[in-house]
C-alpha cells in the first residue's frame, strides 16, 4: 500500500497525465453507460433529417441515414475501448509468457524465441492485419484477436529484458535453494517484479489498438454497419465531406482524445515507475 502510494504521489505531479487518467475514467463512464445517455438509437434512420447540422434536436448533426451522430459516437466509444482493452490483454498474455521464458531459461531457447520476435517485427503490423483481416470475416471478434496476436512483441521484449537481469537477484537464488519449481519461480517470484514496464506498454498500446481499429473500420474492413464505430462514421463523413463537416469533425476529435489522453496516461506512469528517476530524487 505504501508504495502504492508513493507512485500515485508522483504520478500526480505530472498535470497532464492527471487530466488524461480523468479523461479515460470519463470516457470508460460513457462507453459504460451509453444504453442510457444516449438521446437516440444510434442504428435508427430518419429520412427526415438527413445530413442535419448541429441544432438542439440533433447536437451533433446527423449523418447521411439521418442517423443521429451524438448517439453514434457514445455507442462507438464502447467498440474502440472493447478492442483497445481486450486486443491489449492478448497481446500482455502472449508477450510475458514468451519474454518470461526466454529470459528465464536464456541460450538456444532464448535464442529461438528472439528471432521469432525478430521475424514478426520485421512485417508491417496494420498490413499483417489488414491481409489477415481480408481473408477473415471482419468483426470485432477477429478484430480484436488480430490485433492482439500481432501485437505482443514489444512486451515479449520488454519482459526478456525484466527476466535476465531480476533471476541474477539474490532472491531467486534463494528461493532456488529451498526447491521452488520453475514455474512457480517466474510466475511468483520473478513476474510482479518485472510488471512495470508492461503497465506503461499497456497503456500506449490501448492507444494503438484503438487506432488500428478506427483504420480498418475507416478502410471497411473493421466493424460493419450498421453498427457505429468511429472509423466507420468517418467513412461517411469523408463521402460528404463537401456539405457535412461534423462527420468528419466530431469522430476525429473523439479518436484524437482518446489516443492523447492514454499517452499521457503511459507518460505519467512511465516516470512514476521508472526506477532512476526514484535513484535521482533520493539524491
Amino acid at each position: 500500500m505504501r508504495l502504492l502510494k508513493i507512485i500515485g504521489k508522483r504520478f500526480s505531479r505530472n498535470r497532464l497525465s492527471v487530466i488524461g487518467a480523468v479523461t479515460v475514467l470519463l470516457l470508460i463512464t460513457i462507453s459504460l453507460l451509453a444504453p442510457f445517455i444516449a438521446p437516440y438509437d444510434p442504428t435508427a434512420i430518419d429520412v427526415r433529417h438527413t445530413l442535419s447540422p448541429p441544432s438542439k434536436t440533433h447536437l451533433l448533426g446527423t449523418d447521411e441515414l439521418g442517423r443521429d451522430l451524438l448517439s453514434r459516437i457514445i455507442w462507438g466509444s464502447r467498440v474502440s475501448l472493447k478492442v483497445g482493452f481486450v486486443a491489449v490483454g492478448i497481446a500482455i498474455v502472449i508477450g510475458i509468457i514468451i519474454g518470461a521464458i526466454a529470459g528465464f531459461y536464456g541460450g538456444k531457447v532464448d535464442a529461438i524465441l528472439m528471432r521469432f520476435v525478430d521475424i514478426m517485427l520485421a512485417f508491417p503490423t496494420f498490413f499483417l492485419i489488414l491481409a489477415v483481416i481480408s481473408i477473415l470475416e471482419p468483426n470485432i471478434f477477429t478484430i480484436m484477436a488480430v490485433i492482439g496476436i500481432t501485437s505482443w512483441m514489444d512486451v515479449a521484449r520488454l519482459v526478456r529484458a525484466e527476466f535476465l537481469s531480476l533471476k541474477e537477484r539474490d532472491f531467486v537464488g534463494a528461493a532456488r535453494a529451498v526447491g521452488v519449481s520453475d514455474t512457480r519461480l517466474i510466475f511468483r517470484h520473478i513476474l510482479p517484479n518485472a510488471l512495470s514496464p508492461v503497465f506503461v506498454a499497456a497503456t500506449f498500446g490501448v492507444a494503438g489498438a484503438i487506432l488500428i481499429e478506427s483504420g480498418l473500420s475507416f478502410l471497411g474492413l473493421g466493424v460493419q454497419p450498421p453498427d457505429p464505430s468511429w472509423g466507420n462514421i468517418l467513412t461517411s463523413g469523408k463521402d460528404n465531406i463537401e456539405v457535412a463537416w461534423w462527420l468528419s469533425l466530431y469522430p476525429g476529435l473523439a479518436i484524437l482524445i482518446t489516443v492523447l489522453s492514454y499517452n499521457l496516461v503511459g507518460e505519467g506512469l512511465r516516470d512514476a515507475l521508472d526506477p532512476r528517476i526514484w535513484e535521482a530524487e533520493r539524491r
